[in-house]
C-alpha cells in the first residue's frame, strides 16, 4: 500500500508546484521603460500598481505587457533609487494580483521561487533556498533577502516567492553569486511612504 502511495503523491506535489508557478507567472509582467532591454514587475493590486526595480523604471512612463499579451502605457506614480523600488499604474482593473507574504517572518532554508523575463524569455522560473536574511552593504546598508536562485538580465523586478507562492521579495541584483531581493515588508512601507498604493 505505501510502495503504492508514494508515486501518486510525488504527482500530486509536482501538480501542486506547476500550478503555483503559472500563478506567480500570471501576476509577472514584462517591463520596457527604455531602449536598454527589458525588465520584470509585479501585479501589486488587481487594479492595476505594478511595483518592479527603480533601475527598470527609469523614465516617467513604460510600457508593461502582461502575460496574456496584452500591452499597456503605465505611468511611473512613485521611485526610490536607494531601495530600488518603482510603482507603475495602469488603466487596468481584474488584473491577476499577487498575493504578498510576510518577509519579516523567513528563515534560512526555506525553498523559494524567481520568475521574470531573463535574456527575452518570458515567465522563466528559477528555484532554490534562502540564504541570508538581513542588512547588507550594497553599496549601502538597507535589508535584503539573500537566495541562492539563478537570476539573469530581465528578471530585475520580478518576484521572489516562497513555496505556497506568496511573493515575499522583489529581485533586484546579483551579488557574490547570490541574488538579492527587495523584502516585501520594506515594499509595503515604500507604498505607505510614497502614496502609491493609494494612487
Amino acid at each position: 500500500m505505501n510502495i503504492q502511495a508514494a508515486p501518486t503523491r510525488q504527482t500530486d506535489l509536482a501538480a501542486e508546484f506547476a500550478a503555483i508557478a503559472e500563478l506567480l507567472c500570471r501576476c509577472t509582467v514584462q517591463i520596457k521603460s527604455d531602449r536598454t532591454g527589458f525588465g520584470s514587475g509585479i501585479i501589486w493590486h488587481p487594479d492595476g500598481l505594478v511595483i518592479t526595480n527603480a533601475h527598470v523604471a527609469s523614465r516617467p512612463d513604460a510600457t508593461v505587457k502582461l502575460w496574456d499579451g496584452r500591452v499597456f502605457e503605465a505611468a511611473v506614480t512613485a521611485r526610490d533609487s536607494v531601495r530600488d523600488l518603482a510603482a507603475l499604474t495602469l488603466k487596468a482593473t481584474d488584473l491577476p494580483a499577487a498575493t504578498i507574504g510576510d518577509s519579516s517572518v523567513l528563515r534560512v532554508g526555506e525553498l523559494v521561487l524567481a520568475v521574470g523575463n531573463p535574456l527575452g524569455l518570458v515567465g522563466a522560473l528559477t528555484t532554490g533556498i534562502i540564504s541570508r536574511l538581513g542588512f547588507v552593504e550594497t553599496p549601502k546598508r538597507q535589508e535584503w533577502v539573500m537566495a541562492d536562485v539563478r537570476l539573469s538580465p530581465g528578471n530585475s523586478g520580478g518576484p521572489l516567492a516562497d513555496a505556497q507562492g506568496r511573493v515575499i521579495g522583489v529581485n533586484s541584483m546579483i551579488v557574490g553569486g547570490l541574488a538579492l531581493a527587495v523584502p516585501s515588508h520594506a515594499v509595503k512601507r515604500f507604498l505607505l511612504i510614497s502614496g502609491a498604493e493609494a494612487v
